[in-house]
């Protein structure tokens, strides 16, 4: 005996598996490809923290480079 509604059920199902599926699949690509755009706060660190590399170069120009030169000298002072 033919159960056609069987069947029907079987491939509605089937149809609907594969929605989901296709659903799933879409979610995925979307997720991969968002753009990361950061908040304030983390704009404000990654800010913060090159404002303080950029200032310990400043620094370790300013200081290092005469403790080299200071050797010279005959106090030893670090003092310009």
């Amino acid at each position: 005996m033919y159960h056609w509604s069987d069947e029907f059920m079987a491939e509605d199902h089937r149809q609907e598996i594969l929605n989901e599926v296709e659903h799933i699949r879409l979610e995925k690509l979307v997720v991969s490809t968002r753009v990361y755009r950061p908040g304030l706060f983390a704009r404000t660190m990654f800010n913060f923290a090159n404002w303080m590399i950029s200032v310990g170069k400043q620094l370790r120009k300013r200081y290092e480079i005469p403790t080299a030169d200071c050797s010279h000298s005959t106090t030893g002072s670090f003092a310009h």
